[in-house]
């Protein structure tokens, strides 16, 4: 059997973290940002984590991360 390809995309916009969860970068923060407030980008640098619902997903796109 060959090996499964990792989903590069995915790879660039997700990371797992050492407990198994996935980590990811918040949207809408990369052009128009002279409409949005201060607090709403600085708000926006922070990450977050995967849902449950898309955790399955993501993770048969990155077999071996």
């Amino acid at each position: 059997m060959p090996k499964m390809k990792t989903h590069r995309g995915t790879a660039k916009r997700f990371r797992l973290t050492a407990s198994g969860k996935i980590k990811r970068s918040c949207a809408n923060k990369s052009h128009i940002l002279t409409k949005k407030s201060r607090k709403r980008k600085r708000q926006l640098r922070k990450g977050g984590n995967v849902s449950v619902a898309d955790y399955q997903t993501i993770r048969e796109l990155l077999p071996y991360a």
